[in-house]
Parts: structure tokens; C-alpha cells; sequence
């Protein structure tokens, strides 16, 4: 049997992690010589590590931004977040074409949950991607109708954390 989709693996949840499990499968795709392509929504910041480490892993990582450096106001985004949104799946739509090994698409849970993109149009996109490419989505809050079409889903669950956290270099960013 020919498989005809892209395996598709989803990780939702409020529990901390997804973006940091996609590297860890992204670092694992490049240590076998496979070409990685990580494109990040509603992120901007240059100062973090999985950015910060793109020349070092070239040619066969690269990772793109379609965000500004501050917070996206979930409860009214912006124009300036939903155009950001849909030109990172207009560069998603490329980027596929290009049959990388690994495509992740961090924080498009997010996008779809608060409309920043239609989740039908991500779907039919979901399906014109090669079967090659094993397809990494995260974000909070993924859609149900994603959550269907996805091969695998996992959700993080923060079971405990102290109670004032201090975001520290290299390991929350």
C-alpha cells in the first residue's frame, strides 16, 4: 500500500513544551542528514535558541518567522497579526514543495484557534503535502477538525510548576 498524505503530528495543550519537542525532532531529523524546514506563528524574537542556531545547522535547518516581537492580543488580533499569518502559509505552501524530510509549523494551533487563519484552508493545504514530509503542528487550543485529520495526537498537561516562573535562557527560550 502506497501511503498518498503527509503524516501529520499534533501537540496541543496548555502544558509547556510543544515548540521544545518539535526541536527535539527537528535536532534529531538533522543529526541523520535530513533537511528540516521550522516555520514559527506569531513569533519575532531573533534572540532565541532555535533561531539563534540556524547557521550553525545549515544547510539542513532552517527556521522563518511570521510575527512581531510582542504578544498577539488574542482576544482582538490585529491586521498586522492576520496578514503575518497568512503570508506564513503562503510560505508553508512553498516550503512543502520543497519535500523537506520535516516541516513544523509551530504555533498554528494557536492561529486557528483565535481565527487568525481558517482552519478549512490549512486542511486542504495539510493534503497537498508530500508523503515524504512528517508534518509538526503546535500551539494551544488545536481545533477539533485538525485534531481528526491529524495521524497523531498529543496533548501536554502541566501536572506541576512553582509559582513564580523566571524564563531562563536555553531552556524556555
Amino acid at each position: 500500500m502506497v501511503k498518498k498524505k503527509a503524516t501529520i503530528y499534533v501537540w496541543t495543550g496548555i502544558g509547556a513544551g510543544k515548540t521544545t519537542s518539535s526541536l527535539g525532532v527537528a535536532l534529531r531529523e538533522v543529526g541523520h542528514g535530513n533537511n528540516v524546514i521550522i516555520i514559527q506563528f506569531m513569533k519575532g524574537r531573533k534572540d532565541i535558541g532555535e533561531y539563534k542556531i540556524k547557521k550553525r545547522l545549515s544547510p539542513e535547518y532552517e527556521i522563518y518567522q511570521f510575527g512581531r516581537t510582542g504578544w498577539v492580543n488574542l482576544k482582538n488580533p490585529s491586521l498586522q497579526d492576520k496578514k503575518l499569518a497568512q503570508q506564513g502559509l503562503e510560505f508553508a505552501k512553498k516550503a512543502a514543495k520543497k519535500k523537506p524530510d520535516l516541516l513544523v509549523l509551530d504555533e498554528l494551533n494557536l492561529v486557528l484557534a483565535y481565527g487568525l487563519l481558517d482552519t478549512n484552508e490549512v486542511l486542504k493545504f495539510l493534503d497537498t503535502i508530500p508523503p515524504k514530509t512528517s508534518v509538526y503542528i503546535t500551539g494551544r487550543f488545536a481545533p477539533l477538525k485538525l485534531m481528526e485529520r491529524a495521524d497523531y495526537v498529543t496533548e501536554f498537561v502541566t501536572l506541576k510548576r512553582p509559582s513564580e516562573i523566571i524564563a531562563k535562557k536555553g531552556i524556555e527560550y
